[in-house]
């Protein structure tokens, strides 16, 4: 037996990877498409994403939110100046906002003032319930870029 084995080694192997494409074809892709197919993941919200730059009360208030963190995590050298708006904001859906914003830093040591652009990402954690959009405890930061230089 232990003969026949070394002898057909390489038939073996071939049956072994015919069988394990097999099984991959007719069992497992047929589920993975049937999971895909249904409803699982998907979220329904009245917050549809959008490719052109969006103004409403709930951008306004990812705006005001993305400066609270930027003044917590950048303030120490600098005194900060935000404008009244931001200069882009994005929903990429379900209450996730992409904010293009830009701020004054003015060193505090040499009184220099430089002007710096910023992405912010961040989400509103309850959905369709928009009693809460001014609490930031309500969102969830998920990074801010562009502001290495402060």
């Amino acid at each position: 037996m232990k003969n026949l084995l070394q002898r057909h080694k390489l038939l073996f192997l071939v049956i072994g990877l015919g069988l394990l494409l097999l099984t991959q074809q007719k069992v497992i892709l047929p589920l993975v498409y049937e999971v895909v197919k249904s409803d699982a993941f998907l979220v329904e919200s009245k917050d549809e994403a959008s490719q052109l730059p969006i103004s409403n009360q709930t951008s306004d208030a990812a705006f005001l939110h993305c400066n609270t963190y930027v003044k917590e995590k950048y303030s120490n050298n600098s005194t900060l100046e935000f404008p009244a708006h931001a200069l882009n904001s994005w929903t990429l859906g379900n209450y996730q906002y992409i904010i293009n914003a830009e701020i004054t830093a003015v060193n505090k040591e040499d009184n220099t003032s430089k002007t710096l652009k910023y992405v912010c990402r961040i989400i509103y954690d309850k959905g369709d319930d928009q009693t809460d959009i001014n609490n930031i405890d309500s969102w969830s930061l998920v990074g801010i870029s562009g502001l290495n230089d402060l």
